[in-house]
């Protein structure tokens, strides 16, 4: 939270709204490419340095807009970045040519106070790019694989951050390029024991085609010669085997569509690519993991069964008994049977193990394997010295060939039981990635713009621009907007609202939408990651491998947990054979065939093999991953496990009252003079100064004023009326000069060259405007009926005022009780009046207001609440809230369907729908209760399991567990708790009329 950057979007808002629209940005520490430098001339050899400055002041996008504005103008800047959030500017400058005073200068110059953070202007090297790139790895078994792979990539030069999830076989991994390659990722994540395969990363402009057609090396001469006399390819390299090729290019230069064409057209339509989707190819190799470990437990069960059988069924039928006892050399036919069988199960399909547990310990770690290893072939080495021995002695002791085949089939089994479920929790993403149809209908133009016939292309290759065709009952390709026809569109999967959505002319569309009636064309605006679904998808992925606090016991159990199971084996055996050569139990409790070395020997096997460190791995890994794609259904993105884990806790929820408590959609409802002045001047006015202005109260008067004067006299279509409504407003409204905003007071300007004053009592009583008695009354009665009242004035002279409503959203009340009876004190934040403040919070049942509070301030709101150690939950919009989002405890951005604020809170509610931070905080609690209970499970089991696995129950009951049927229970294990985590499937979220019903848990 404490990296997040506000900055405006690009290309105004979205149709149909009139709120301010800013996107929440990543890190100001990323790349910063936006600002070009003024004047800047200088040469690439010379040095670079870098300054941090805290900006304060700064309430807005606008204001960090004026920051990079006034900075980069500075001749000798070469970056800027401007940071909301944190309250600071980076600024990358030539020394030679600027000086730190000079930075400091510019801002203040804007009007921001500024200071230069110490030891910040240094020199910087000329590469910053940082990459993030994903990686599939396989062979992970428990919480200690996961530390593994971690410690190793962090120790490797050019890394500077990795996370690995166990639940996904997936780890992410921020790196310099110019430092390490992904190839070298991957051979250090190989050299510490794991596969490894390089997924997709924030490069964009590399992709990997699929290819069909292409079968030997002469067609990949071909390709090669087609691909090299494209204009943009920067490099390719073509794998006959995959049937891939991966191809770094220019996208200024060429499009995607452009290379998949060339290929096919270069090629007389022998070959044909495709982009190959990185979601498809997880579902692919998830599925051949899981096809790969059915094959080895059907091969081990093949092999274990006749063994088992050998042992147990076998002697009691007098034939078969005969013939197993007959000798080979100095053999039974039947040990030798067996014999060959379990080695084949032990070294060839119990190679995995081996493999693993030695990558483990080379590294100095310890792992689920390492156990398995130590069980198998501790009764593997055992049963063949004894084998041998009664050959070449005629004694025969007792064999557990069965016991070292039958651990590891059992493993393999609960392995493959725990990767089927493992899949199912990762359904949410799976679903999410299904909405994307396959194909668009590209619509095609000729040299003048017409449209003169249609093609179907792959949904992966639609680019900015493209008119898009969409039919009834298809999915939309792309986000993007009408630009023909009229029909309605079923938004349920993305965000959650049942109702379907009419959409015409200027309406936004969201990709993976499901257009219900009638044929819309549209543009498409935004493509690939940048769409709202890859987006959501992003958000889920990073989520479920996040790392919630609770898991750092787990991690610090299963880094000693194998080390004490070791131990805890050796005395356990050396515990019983002492005390059976002493003579402290008697020789009936093992067979006289047996011995005292190896009745111990069998309980320490036991101890080895039942010890499970899995289960402990995925209490919490598959719970969050599970609770986040549950989430994701209905409507609520969690950014991460540590987000999930604090909402549980939540004592305090701030409502901004602005489009979080109220509907957001500001409608002017009163208009007064009390002056001379016309009323249709008096509107003209205020138009003419409020057009310069963002702010909603803005819109809202812009709007009342228009239809004021121009109400009938518009075109009945509505893109007559746009058409008209902007040359209208080019003509009709007065100009204004000198405009400026006063953050939480209201705007100014010149018109006429007479100031003109349009805000609250603040903004009238700075500037020494005094308000007539009777305007003050009018004034008052306003705001006891939940109006916000603006006022106005004209040449330092009051001239009237203007009552708008915000309607609140019909929910807010039942919200507000139903919070209240779960135990948290909601609270309104406003910089509104006290006045207008109390009458709204009564209305919704709200009695802690806080209200008249500058932007800047909203964050120190926040701060005092939790200064008593109390967990604060901010709920606004993400316009003005930001900083107060970034403070809280837990953020929740509301209403951000699309680009507001999905990268600036811990929780992106979707629908703007205030029922969702009781799901929120809701699903937070039902899912820490379940990571309970797994923890609950998984401790336990190995609490109760290794104590009678060791014997203790053997003297009183006899009880004793033989070592296959440890194994079947360790397998168990880690399944039950994914299973455990499975049942958070049936979640369903509190209705409105049963929330009031919730009480304290």
């Amino acid at each position: 939270m404490a990296h997040l950057q506000l900055a405006a979007v690009a290309g105004g808002g979205r149709a149909g709204d009139d709120m301010e629209e800013v996107a929440l940005l990543g890190s100001y520490d990323e790349e910063m490419g936006g600002a070009a430098p003024a004047g800047g001339g200088a040469e690439e050899d010379e040095e670079e340095a870098e300054a941090h400055v805290r900006v304060t002041g700064m309430t807005c996008s606008a204001c960090t807009g004026a920051v990079e504005a006034a900075v980069s103008a500075r001749r000798g800047v070469r970056r800027v970045a401007v940071s909301l959030l944190q309250n600071r500017a980076r600024v990358v400058f030539d020394p030679a040519l600027v000086k730190v005073e000079d930075i400091i200068e510019a801002i203040e110059d804007a009007g921001f106070d500024a200071e230069i953070l110490p030891d910040s202007a240094v020199p910087q090297p000329k590469s910053q790019k940082t990459l993030s790139a994903q990686f599939r790895i396989g062979g992970m078994t428990c919480a200690n694989c996961v530390n593994s792979v971690e410690g190793i990539l962090r120790k490797q030069p050019g890394i500077k951050g990795a996370v690995v999830a166990l639940a996904t076989s997936l780890g992410e991994v921020e790196y310099d390029p110019s430092t390490i390659s992904k190839d070298e990722i991957v051979q250090a994540i190989e050299d510490a024991g794991f596969e490894a395969a390089f997924l997709q990363s924030s490069e964009q402009d590399k992709i990997l085609l699929g290819l069909t057609g292409v079968h030997t090396e002469r067609d990949a001469d071909v390709l090669h010669d087609i691909l090299k006399k494209m204009d943009g390819l920067r490099q390719f390299a073509v794998n006959t085997t995959l049937s891939e090729v991966e191809i770094v290019f220019d996208p200024e230069a060429v499009g995607l569509r452009s290379i998949v064409d060339t290929i096919e057209m270069g090629s007389n339509g022998r070959f044909k690519s495709h982009v190959q989707n990185p979601y498809s190819r997880g579902a692919s190799n998830d599925a051949h993991e899981a096809s790969k470990m059915l094959h080895l437990l059907r091969s081990s069960l093949f092999l274990s069964i006749p063994v088992f059988f050998i042992r147990m069924i076998c002697p009691s039928i007098p034939f078969i008994s005969t013939l197993l006892l007959r000798h080979c050399g100095p053999f039974h036919m039947g040990d030798l049977v067996n014999w060959i069988l379990v080695s084949i199960v032990q070294f060839v399909i119990g190679k995995r193990f081996y493999v693993a547990a030695y990558r483990a310990l080379r590294h100095g770690s310890t792992n689920m394997d390492v156990l398995v290893v130590l069980g198998t072939t501790a009764s593997y080495v055992y049963s063949v010295c004894a084998l041998l021995y009664g050959a070449f002695t005629g004694f025969q002791p007792p064999i557990y060939f069965e016991t070292s085949a039958m651990i590891i089939t059992f493993v393999l089994f609960g392995k493959y039981l725990e990767v089927l479920a493992k899949g199912k929790t990762s359904d949410a993403i799976k679903k999410l990635v299904e909405l994307v149809p396959a194909t668009a209908i590209l619509l095609l133009k000729d040299k003048e713009g017409k449209y003169v016939g249609e093609r179907e292309i792959d949904a992966l290759l639609v680019q900015p621009g493209d008119v898009l065709k969409v039919l009834p009952g298809s999915k939309v390709p792309s986000d993007g907007v009408v630009v023909w026809g009229t029909s309605h569109i079923n938004e349920s999967m993305i965000t959650g609202e049942s109702a379907p959505m009419p959409k015409e002319v200027s309406s936004v569309v969201i990709g993976g939408t499901i257009n219900l009636q009638g044929i819309l064309h549209i543009q498409a605006t935004k493509v690939g990651s940048g769409t709202v679904l890859s987006q959501i998808i992003s958000l889920v992925e990073t989520a479920q491998m996040s790392k919630a606090p609770i898991q750092k016991f787990a991690d610090y159990v299963a880094s000693i947990f194998v080390p004490i199971v070791i131990s805890l084996s050796i005395l356990t055996f050396s515990v019983w054979f002492l005390c059976g050569s002493l003579g402290a139990y008697p020789h009936s409790w093992f067979d006289g065939t047996s011995n005292c070395f190896v009745f111990s020997l069998m309980f320490s096997i036991s101890v080895v093999v039942i010890a499970c460190p899995c289960a402990l791995g995925l209490a919490t890994p598959t719970a969050v991953m599970v609770a986040t794609g549950i989430g994701a259904n209905h409507g609520v993105l969690v950014k991460g496990g540590d987000a999930l884990e604090r909402a549980q806790n939540v004592n305090y929820v701030i409502f901004d009252k602005t489009g979080t408590l109220t509907q957001g959609k500001a409608v002017v409802t009163t208009a007064k003079v009390f002056s001379g002045m016309d009323l249709g001047d008096f509107l003209t006015l205020v138009a003419s100064a409020e057009a310069s202005s963002e702010h909603p109260l803005a819109k809202a008067v812009l709007e009342y004023a228009f239809h004021f004067h121009f109400f009938g006299k518009l075109p009945s279509s509505k893109d007559g009326i746009e058409q008209r409504k902007e040359q209208i407003l080019s003509q009709w409204l007065l100009e204004a000069e000198d405009f400026s905003a006063v953050p939480g007071k209201g705007v100014q300007c010149l018109i006429n060259e007479k100031k003109v004053l349009i805000g609250n009592r603040a903004l009238m009583n700075e500037n020494g405007v005094s308000v007539p008695p009777e305007a003050e009354s009018f004034l008052v009665d306003l705001e006891l009926n939940a109006k916000t009242g603006v006022l106005v004035a004209y040449d330092s002279s009051f001239v009237g005022l203007m009552g708008i409503a915000d309607p609140l959203k019909r929910e807010a009340a039942v919200v507000v009780e139903g919070l209240k009876k779960m135990g948290i004190h909601p609270v309104m934040l406003t910089g509104d009046n006290w006045r207008t403040a109390q009458a709204v919070a009564k209305e919704v049942g709200i009695e802690d207001v806080r209200a008249e509070v500058m932007p800047a301030g909203k964050a120190d709101v926040v701060r005092s609440l939790q200064k008593d150690g109390s967990i604060v939950a901010m709920v606004g919009d993400g316009i003005n809230d930001s900083p107060a989002l970034a403070a809280a405890d837990v953020g929740m951005a509301i209403g951000g369907g699309t680009d507001i604020a999905i990268e600036a809170a811990d929780y992106v509610l979707v629908r703007n729908n205030l029922e969702d931070v009781i799901t929120a905080i809701d699903l937070s609690r039902k899912t820490f209760n379940r990571i309970r209970w797994n923890y609950f499970f998984a401790m336990a089991y190995n609490v109760v399991a290794i104590p009678v696995a060791a014997g203790a129950l053997f003297p009183l009951t006899g009880l004793q567990m033989p070592p296959w049927l440890a194994g079947a229970c360790m397998a168990f294990s880690s399944v039950s708790v994914v299973c455990s985590s499975l049942l958070l499937r049936r979640y369903r979220k509190p209705r409105l009329t049963t929330v009031l019903q919730i009480t304290v848990e």
